[in-house]
């Protein structure tokens, strides 16, 4: 009886210790690009919680030299640094679409020029142009 519970288990957990498949590049792109967003949150809000910091203490030192209390000198720290607008990653050359064939472009900076104007026929061999159908 044991015995057989025991493999009933074994089959059941089985399963489990099976290999996951290795990621697609999309879907290294696509965790590339959520920790880069992410990395970007995150100096935003670095960014936010400095401004913060200065404004109070703005309010810190006007409130205490309006009641003639003596102002600290404050210690030196550096400039809240603005990290600037999210700016996505490039799409690479080799995966835009062909743009003779109507396929909108993905998302991306421009820094290269569209593929060609050729079809998709043309590139794989097919169809030729001025050739009778």
């Amino acid at each position: 009886m044991r015995i057989a519970v025991t493999l009933i288990a074994l089959l059941i957990a089985a399963p489990a210790f099976a290999k996951m498949p290795a990621l697609s590049d999309e879907a290294k792109a696509q965790a590339a690009e959520a920790a880069a967003k992410t990395a970007w949150n995150d100096k935003i809000g670095l960014y936010q919680i400095c401004k913060a910091q200065d404004r109070a203490v703005e309010a810190y030192r006007k409130n205490a030299q309006a009641s003639g209390s003596s102002i600290p000198v404050p210690a030196s720290t550096p400039p809240c640094a603005d990290p600037g607008p999210y700016v996505a990653a490039t799409t690479p050359a080799a995966n835009k679409p062909l743009e003779a064939s109507g396929a909108h472009s993905p998302p991306g900076l421009a820094v290269s020029p569209p593929s060609s104007k050729a079809t998709g026929a043309e590139i794989a061999g097919g169809i030729k142009k001025g050739s009778p159908n």
